[in-house]
Formats: C-alpha cells, sequence, structure tokens
C-alpha cells in the first residue's frame, strides 16, 4: 500500500512513519520542517520526503499521485498564545485540510482517509449533576476561576459536576481555536467522503504523550511543558488546583490506532484513549518521580480562559470499530517518558 503522511516528520506521523515502514509500505511524507532544524535524523531513508506545506500545490500534487491511502497528521496544535493566533490556526489547519481535500479531489482519489482530530472538540467532557443526571456543562466563568472555584456547576441548581467518560455521539462544542480548527477538520474530511466515495475516519487523540515530543513551546501538550520544565531544573507548574482530570495515551498506541484505521473501512469518528484516567497533577508527580533530581511540581491555581476542566474518553467504539486498545500503562509510559529524547 502507498500512503500519504501529511506531517510525517512531526510528532506523532514520525511515529506512524516508523511503524508503515517497518511493515512494508510505501511511504510519502509531506511536511514542511518549518518546526525542524533540518531532516529529522530518526526519519527512515525507506520513506519519500517531499518538502512543503498545505498551501504549496506543487507539492500537494506531487505528494497525492497514486497514493492509495492518506494519513492526515499536519496541523497547528495546542492552545496557542492567545487569540491572535487565530489566523494562523484557520490558515494552516481549516485551509490547509481544504487544500488537501482538493489536492484529492482532482486526483478523483477514492480511498481511505483516516484524519487526527482531538478530545477538544467535546469541549468540557461529560457531566452528570446528582440532582439533574447528565447536563451540559457550561463555559466557566472569570469571576469563578479567579476565586478558585474550578469545577463546572449544574446551571439549574449550581452544584459542582462530577465527570464521566465522554462517548462520541456526545454534541460538539470547541471552547478554543483550536478546537473549533479541529472540528472543522472533521467536517470538512466527512463531506470529502461523501462526495468522493472516500471511507473517512476521523481519530479524536486524548493527551498524547512520548518521545520525540517537541520541547519548551506553547503549541506543545502539558505533558511535554512539564518534561521540558524538568530537563531545564525547572519546578512543573500545574494550573488551576491540579485536579484536572485527563485520559494521557502513549504516542506508540496511537501510531497503532493509526495502521488499524488504514487498514479498516470503517466511516465514523472515535476516540483514541487509553481508558485509564489520571489528573493533570498525578502526571506532573510521575514525570517528577521519574527524572533524577527534579524539582516537585508546584500547583500554582492559575488558569487560562481556554481551558476545560475535565475530558475523560469511553474508549469502547474505537475497540469494537478498529480493534484498538491502548497496551502502554500510564505508570509504564511515564517512567519511560520521564528520561525519552524530546524534539
Amino acid at each position: 500500500m502507498r500512503v500519504l503522511v501529511t506531517g510525517g516528520a512531526g510528532f506523532i506521523g514520525g511515529h506512524i512513519v516508523d511503524r508503515l515502514v517497518a511493515r512494508g509500505d510505501e511511504v510519502v511524507i509531506l511536511d514542511s520542517l518549518a518546526a525542524h532544524e533540518g531532516v529529522p535524523k530518526d526519519l527512515p531513508s525507506a520513506a519519500e520526503l517531499i518538502v512543503g506545506d498545505l498551501a504549496d500545490e506543487t507539492a500537494l500534487r506531487d505528494a497525492v499521485e497514486g497514493v492509495d491511502a492518506v494519513c492526515h497528521q499536519a496541523a497547528r496544535v495546542g492552545l496557542g498564545v492567545d487569540f491572535d493566533d487565530v489566523a494562523a490556526y484557520a490558515a494552516d489547519n481549516d485551509l490547509g485540510t481544504a487544500n488537501l481535500l482538493r489536492a484529492l479531489w482532482r486526483r478523483r482519489f477514492d480511498g481511505r482517509l483516516v484524519v487526527a482530530s482531538s478530545m477538544v472538540v467535546y469541549g468540557e467532557g461529560r457531566y452528570r449533576c446528582p440532582s439533574h443526571g447528565d447536563v451540559r456543562a457550561e463555559p466557566r466563568r472569570r469571576t469563578d476561576l479567579d476565586a478558585g472555584r474550578f469545577e463546572p456547576r449544574c446551571g439549574r441548581c449550581g452544584s459542582d459536576l462530577a465527570w464521566a467518560p465522554v462517548r462520541e455521539d456526545a454534541a460538539l462544542d470547541p471552547r478554543n481555536v483550536y478546537a473549533a480548527t479541529k472540528v472543522h477538520t472533521e467536517h470538512l474530511s466527512f463531506l470529502y467522503g461523501r462526495e468522493s466515495g472516500a471511507t473517512v475516519c476521523a481519530l479524536r487523540y486524548h493527551n498524547v504523550y512520548g518521545p520525540r515530543m517537541p520541547r519548551d513551546t506553547p503549541y506543545a501538550g502539558v505533558a511535554s511543558i512539564f518534561r521540558s520544565a524538568l530537563e531545564a531544573g525547572r519546578a512543573p507548574r500545574v494550573f488551576e488546583d491540579g485536579r484536572q482530570t485527563r485520559d494521557f495515551v502513549h504516542v506508540a498506541d496511537v501510531a497503532r490506532a493509526n495502521l488499524l484505521a488504514l487498514d479498516s473501512d470503517w466511516t465514523g469518528a472515535a476516540n483514541v484513549a487509553s481508558g485509564e484516567p489520571h489528573t493533570v497533577a498525578d502526571m506532573a508527580d510521575a514525570l517528577a518521580a521519574g527524572f533524577e533530581g527534579a524539582a516537585a511540581p508546584v500547583v500554582t491555581g492559575e488558569y487560562r480562559m481556554g481551558d476545560v476542566r475535565h475530558v475523560v474518553a469511553a474508549p469502547d467504539l474505537a475497540a469494537e470499530a478498529l480493534g484498538f486498545r491502548a497496551e502502554t500503562a500510564f505508570a509504564e509510559g511515564m517512567a519511560d517518558f520521564a528520561n525519552a529524547p524530546l524534539r
């Protein structure tokens, strides 16, 4: 199988490329290398590299030629610095995906398309009120956050809400710019599938971590930010009260989920998660415990308006539809990541 991996020199894309090459697939990488100093040394020589971004029509035309499947990983990720990043996110993620799909349309591509989505499309996760059952969590108010009241509250009775695993049929409710672009990526890709006959699968990654994460950037995930702090001799700074709950999934599992999706003809969106929820403070403590001479994490009470409180995945659909279940346990994965090389 000839597979195009956009963003294939990046963190998740690079791990996908490694697995595709290892099993004998013919791999084409389209990557601008903007996040790298030259070609990454760990990029397999067997993969064909086309240097260009998703605005480069010539590079896109060459990249899609003759491919049987596309694994779309290229994106501007993370929460960013502030709303001033909105145009860059829309250009890289919304328009970038549109340009890729247009190039596929012009080639009359009707094969397999797997796109990287994210847990952020849900906004806040699923919540239950002790009196009213399942309820939607309203956006948190600055006055509550300033007062250290971080838990979402029921809009009917004001009670603190308890999180529950979020399923793929939950309403999409993006609460930051990156999240909005990921919703649009899904919508455009499924529209392309309906128009072209291609089979489309969107993988909603939860908090991905592991070797080759980018270091020291506001666009990286929290695991990378904490790991970068430890390497620099600083204490990880844990926002809010540290009890935000997430699902941390190892990049090796995410790469394997992509290969299962590429080999399947199932159409839809599926969570890619470990099924093992932990708090952000748990993660900071686990990294610090595994890093020799680490400074203890500091819980700061700071917050960012675009952050959500709890997002924990229901992993069952990926297991049923794709045969995917995570294999790397939290303790094992964090111990390894504490000393893994960053990009």
